[in-house]
């Protein structure tokens, strides 16, 4: 059973968290993980492009002129394709671009993905992340709010977060979203919304101790 340190926000270590085999023991599966990225992307499609056919147009249905005797071509009505305004031949119609992938195949590609992070010491886990236990002052020696961009960038230069990093935590927090919103390559999520596109897109991932738990319970299911 693997287990992982737990550190503060000041990357001191607090504890240690057994992982479950079952969710963070899973082997690389390059093909299970293709399939479910291929298939998440595939889900984010809107498929809303659309153009007007001849029944789409506005204009009157009858035939302008008759058939012969007029030394004119023949035409049918305003709304032919032939005529400015008229309707548009074989253009884009919406389409449902949804993919769907087995739930099974979704949990186990998310699983092998998130082994694979832990086995490149890519994966941290945080008693908590709360921006308020760290001290931050301003140039003038003033504690900065919890808000701040700057006590983010505290925690990130202590925890060694120097590329695009996935934040994981159960609850959200409003001082937490507010600080890290204007830094690059920074995404907050619930446990329940992690995806295997952001677990792959993101370097570094760092969950909370209640996050993980959460996302253990889920996907050991």
């Amino acid at each position: 059973m693997p287990t992982i340190e737990v550190k503060n926000l000041n990357n001191e270590r607090v504890g240690e968290l057994e992982l479950k085999d079952e969710v963070f023991g899973v082997p690389l599966n390059e093909a299970l993980i293709y399939d479910a990225v291929k298939s998440y992307l595939a889900n984010q499609r809107s498929g809303t492009s659309a153009t007007k056919t001849r029944g789409n147009t506005a204009g009157s249905g009858k035939k302008l002129w008759r058939q012969k005797g007029t030394g004119r071509a023949r035409v049918a009505s305003l709304r032919s394709p032939l005529w400015k305004g008229g309707g548009n031949v074989h253009g884009p119609q919406p389409r449902d671009w949804t993919h769907d992938l087995p739930k099974k195949m979704k949990r186990g590609a998310l699983r092998s993905a998130l082994s694979e992070r832990l086995r490149e010491g890519n994966l941290l886990v945080v008693d908590q992340f709360n921006l308020e236990t760290i001290d931050v002052r301003d140039k003038d020696g003033n504690a900065l709010a919890g808000h701040k961009t700057k006590r983010f960038l505290a925690v990130a230069r202590a925890l060694g977060l120097d590329k695009k990093t996935l934040i994981v935590d159960t609850t959200a927090s409003d001082n937490l979203a507010l600080s890290a919103r204007n830094v690059p390559g920074v995404k907050l999520t619930p446990s329940a919304n992690v995806n295997i596109y952001d677990v792959l897109y993101h370097e570094k991932l760092i969950f909370t101790r209640d996050a993980i738990n959460a996302l253990q319970e889920n996907l050991s299911k």
